[in-house]
C-alpha cells in the first residue's frame, strides 16, 4: 500500500508498529509530536490609555424606608418554615443605619493560542504540507465569539496536514477486543465457565463449553480500532487552540456595619458608573480613595499578567453601590438586629428571637 509523502517517515512492514518521525515544518521547529507548544506570547502590547474625562457620576442612594424594612424582614422569617411571626409583626425599629458599600469590578477579556500536533482518521482529505510555508500561531484568522463570554476553538493550522499509518492498529484499522482480550470468547456467567449446573448438570447457556461468544466483537477477537475509526490511516496536522478569558477580579471597600463581606457576593447593586475599553484607565475623581488605589492596582496587574502569554481584546471595569441597611429593633422588651442588602433587599437576621414555632406533643 502506497501512502502520500509528507513529515511522517512510514515503518517498512506495516504489521510491526514503529514510532512516526516528523520534519519540522517552518516556523514551528519546535514543536515536538505528542507535546503542546504551550501558550505563544502575543504581538507586542498597544501602550497604555490616557486619561479620559469622566462625566459626574450620581453616588447618592435613597435610603431604606421602614415600612420597607419591615416587609423585607417578614418575607424572611416567612420563608423560614420554624420561625415564629411574631417578632417581625410586632417588633418595633428603633434605629435604622446606612452602610452602603462599593464594589469594583474589572473584567479582562484576553486571548491566548497555542499549537500541537494532532491526527484524526484519514477520509481522503487533501494534504499539503509543505506546499508553501505555514502562517504563524497569531497570524491565523478566527471568528472572535461574544465579549467577556469564555470560549474555545480548535482550528487545523494550514500547510501542515499529512498522512501517516496508524500506529495504535499497525494500519489494520482493528484492534483486539478489550472485553474478550482477542479471544472472542467470554466465561459463561451462569457456569462460571465449569461448563456444569446443579453437580454434573450441563450448562445449556453455553452448551457445557464453559465459554460464549463476545458480544462486543461478535466472535471475532477484534473490534474496529478508535484511533483511525477503521481507516488505517491517520491525517497528521498541527492544531491551533485559541482560547479566549474573561479574567474578573472584585474588590469590595470595607464597611463597619458587622455583615460579613462574602455575604454582598450573592446580591446586586446600583451601578454607579461602566467603561468599556481596549484598555481602560483607573477611575478619577471617585469619593472613595480606597476604590480609586483598587482601580490603579487591578488595572496595572492585569495588563502585567495578562499580556505576558495572551492578548488583550477589551476591559471593563464598573462600580456598584450596594445598599446595606442595619436595623435594631425591640420586642418582648429586648433589643435585637437584622441587616438588610442588597437590591433584592436580603435580610440576614442571626439573634432572632422565635426561630421555633413547632409544638412537640
Amino acid at each position: 500500500m502506497a501512502y502520500p509523502a509528507g513529515p511522517a517517515m512510514y515503518p517498512a512492514v506495516m504489521g510491526m508498529q514503529a514510532p512516526v518521525m516528523y520534519n519540522p515544518v517552518p516556523g514551528y521547529e519546535g514543536l515536538a509530536p505528542g507535546a503542546s507548544g504551550g501558550f505563544i506570547p502575543p504581538p507586542p502590547v498597544q501602550p497604555m490609555p490616557t486619561p479620559d474625562s469622566q462625566p459626574a457620576q450620581d453616588w447618592s442612594i435613597p435610603a431604606l424606608t421602614k415600612e420597607a424594612a419591615k416587609e423585607a424582614f417578614r418575607k424572611h422569617v416567612d420563608s423560614n418554615c420554624c420561625w415564629s411571626s411574631g417578632p417581625a409583626t410586632d417588633g418595633t425599629i428603633t434605629n435604622m443605619e446606612q452602610f452602603n458599600t462599593y464594589r469594583y469590578r474589572l473584567e479582562t477579556y484576553s486571548e491566548s493560542r497555542k499549537t500541537e500536533w494532532a491526527t484524526k482518521p484519514y477520509d481522503g482529505q487533501p494534504v499539503n504540507a509543505f506546499t508553501q510555508p505555514p502562517p504563524g500561531p497569531w497570524q491565523i484568522p478566527v471568528n472572535t465569539p461574544e465579549m467577556f463570554k469564555d470560549s474555545v476553538q480548535e482550528v487545523e493550522v494550514p500547510y501542515t496536514s499529512s498522512v501517516k499509518p496508524c500506529e495504535k492498529c499497525s494500519a489494520t484499522g482493528k484492534c483486539a477486543c478489550a472485553a474478550c482480550t482477542g479471544s472472542g470468547n467470554k466465561v459463561c456467567q451462569t457456569c462460571s465457565g465449569s461448563g456444569k449446573v446443579s453437580g454434573e448438570e450441563s450448562c445449556n447457556e453455553c452448551n457445557g463449553t464453559g465459554k460464549k461468544k463476545c458480544n462486543d466483537c461478535s466472535g471475532q477477537g477484534t473490534v474496529q480500532c478508535a484511533t483511525c475509526k477503521g481507516k488505517r490511516q491517520l491525517l497528521s496536522y498541527i492544531k491551533l487552540t485559541v482560547e479566549w478569558k474573561n479574567n474578573v477580579e472584585d474588590f469590595m471597600a470595607e464597611q463597619a456595619s458587622g455583615l460579613k463581606a462574602e455575604k454582598l457576593n450573592d446580591v446586586s447593586g446600583k451601578q454607579l458608573f461602566k467603561d468599556t475599553k481596549y484598555m481602560v484607565y483607573p477611575l478619577l475623581g471617585f469619593p472613595d480613595q480606597n476604590v480609586v488605589q483598587a482601580s490603579e492596582r487591578m488595572i496595572r496587574e492585569h495588563q502585567s499578567k495578562y499580556s505576558q502569554s495572551a492578548r488583550i481584546l477589551q476591559q471593563q471595569q464598573c462600580v456598584e453601590l450596594i445598599p446595606i441597611t442595619k436595623v435594631t429593633y425591640e420586642w418582648q422588651g429586648k433589643s435585637y438586629v437584622y441587616y438588610v442588602f442588597g437590591n433584592e433587599s436580603k435580610v440576614k437576621a442571626d439573634d432572632y428571637p422565635a426561630t421555633c414555632c413547632c409544638t412537640i406533643l
